[in-house]
């Protein structure tokens, strides 16, 4: 037995030329430069990190040899730091952009379909 349901409303898309608007806004240059400020360091940094791990792989198999407790040697701690450290950055991104990104997003987004 089918229902008569109403199907629900459809948002209006915003025209190209508000799309427009709404991307040179300083509300949306506000968001830009913060996630550029959070992402744009941390990818350098991990990026050094990570190609700092593979030099030291490469031109340094005695220091990366060194034995630290048994067979556990710097090479894998080290290895292993890299992962830890793509979950870490991962869950900081996550949390900078609950806090910071997404209500302003949330309030581009609001705005443009009218709703505030």
């Amino acid at each position: 037995m089918a229902t008569e349901t109403p199907p629900p409303a459809k948002h209006q898309l915003p025209s190209p030329v508000e799309f427009t608007e709404a991307q040179a806004s300083a509300e949306f240059g506000e968001l830009r430069r913060a996630h550029r400020s959070f992402a744009f360091p941390l990818t350098i940094a991990f990026i050094t990190w990570y190609l700092l791990y593979v030099l030291l792989s490469c031109y340094a198999g005695g220091f990366m040899g060194t034995e630290i407790a048994g067979n556990v040697n710097v090479a894998l701690v080290l290895g292993l730091a890299q992962f830890l450290t793509t979950f870490l950055i991962a869950w900081w991104y996550a949390r900078h952009a609950a806090a910071k990104l997404d209500p302003r997003a949330e309030a581009i987004k609001s705005r443009m379909e009218g709703g505030a």
